[in-house]
């Protein structure tokens, strides 16, 4: 793997439901906090006009969110120190890019989700997929590393795959 941007993210006590553990729903949102982040740290392959991979989406675009998956792995308890969120590019097509993490403890083995985000890069003025800059893929492949781990990944019928649907 090149590298792994790697998050610390300071629990809060609104993220603990009534079970006494994070709730599964702000784990959207820890992996949201990561991906801003992220996006806003200065370029590490230098590009003309922009120091962040935010500035290379320019103001005539923007990214949405296309697909999530999260799979827990251990119940995450709150506590007051950090909790690290790793977050490494996994496919870059022609207008999307994937996005794999992990929830995890900072320094050891401890391991509370595996997660992916799919994201595609979107024309403000016509709605529609654009394609990714080739200043943006340079700064991907900074971060390119293997699939997201997931276990339970349940075969395609053959119709669907045939077909090329997907669940």
């Amino acid at each position: 793997m090149s590298s792994v941007y790697r998050f610390p993210l300071q629990l809060r006590f609104g993220d603990v439901d009534s079970y006494g553990h994070v709730n599964n729903v702000r784990f959207l949102q820890f992996l949201e906090d990561a991906r801003v982040h992220w996006l806003r740290e200065p370029l590490r392959v230098p590009a003309a006009g922009a120091s962040t991979m935010a500035e290379l989406v320019t103001e005539e675009n923007f990214t949405l969110v296309g697909r999530h998956e999260i799979e827990y792995m251990a119940p995450l308890m709150y506590r007051r120190e950090p909790v690290a969120v790793d977050l490494w590019v996994t496919r870059v097509g022609g207008s999307s890019f994937d996005l794999g993490y992990t929830v995890r403890e900072p320094d050891g083995p401890d391991l509370y989700a595996y997660c992916s985000t799919s994201m595609v890069l979107v024309s403000r003025s016509t709605g529609r997929p654009v394609r990714l800059p080739a200043a943006l893929r340079a700064e991907f492949d900074e971060f390119a590393g293997p699939p997201v781990p997931f276990r339970r990944r349940p075969p395609l019928p053959a119709a669907v795959a045939a077909k090329g649907e997907g669940a």
